[in-house]
């Protein structure tokens, strides 16, 4: 029996699924510093550093291409409503100008060509 185990064992780390298990431990967890948002089929990190807006797309720990992308976020502070305009600017990020506080209410959507938008709501740490 424990010689089955173990080659039961074998075969799954051969097979990848490993791997799989492990980029499920960073589901959820920020990789870039930011707040992290759940948008159905994908996480984004929203991070705001020296006037920058960045937005990663992953799903389950592994990148999400954003070529062909565009985003909006909506940041809410108390009566006060920002708009900032994101656009694909590499691998899986969308950028754009502007900062957001601690504390504020975001609303975010991505947007591919033809399919339907991802959206996640968060709150700036």
């Amino acid at each position: 029996m424990n010689k089955i185990f173990k080659t039961l064992l074998l075969a799954l780390a051969l097979t990848g699924y490993g791997n799989a298990v492990l980029a499920h431990t960073e589901h959820g967890q920020p990789q870039y510093g930011g707040v992290v948002a759940e948008a159905g089929e994908a996480q984004i990190e929203i991070v705001s550093k020296d006037g920058q807006l960045t937005a990663y797309l992953s799903n389950h720990g592994y990148p999400v291409p954003a070529a062909g992308a565009s985003g909006k976020l909506v940041a809410m502070a108390g009566t006060a409503k920002s708009e900032f305009e994101l656009k694909a600017t590499g691998d899986n990020r969308l950028q754009g100008a502007g900062s957001v506080s601690a504390g504020a209410k975001l609303l975010i959507t991505v947007q591919w060509p033809g399919k339907k938008p991802l959206q996640a709501r968060a709150v700036m740490r």
